[in-house]
């Protein structure tokens, strides 16, 4: 597993992390019994409970999509990286003497 692998995961497992807590807060606040004489209260809590399995799974899936999409970035400069040696050395190369010749003119 590489670091933007991990990265990647860590963040993904936080921001699930953060959804589910702030569902469970919500469900908790909803779950108050002295709630349920008030029919708008239990509409609002089906409606409210449809609508964070909805939220859910659409973070979920853009999480997953996010984590696809930086896994192939690496993959394509990596495969890069090895096809195209001494263009990347060079540009290194130009990037290290470009922040070099800017550091010394300080």
């Amino acid at each position: 597993m590489t670091t933007s692998d991990t990265t990647t995961t860590t963040a993904t497992a936080t921001t699930q992390g953060d959804l589910e807590k702030l569902v469970s807060d919500l469900r908790g606040l909803l779950a108050n019994k002295n709630l349920d004489a008030v029919p708008e209260i239990r509409q609002l809590r089906q409606r409210l409970d449809d609508g964070m399995h909805s939220v859910r799974d659409s973070a979920v899936r853009a999480a997953q999509d996010a984590a696809r999409q930086a896994k192939e970035a690496a993959l394509a400069a990596d495969r890069y990286a090895h096809d195209e040696p001494w263009r990347v050395a060079g540009a290194a190369l130009a990037v290290g003497a470009l922040i070099g010749f800017l550091l010394a003119r300080r």
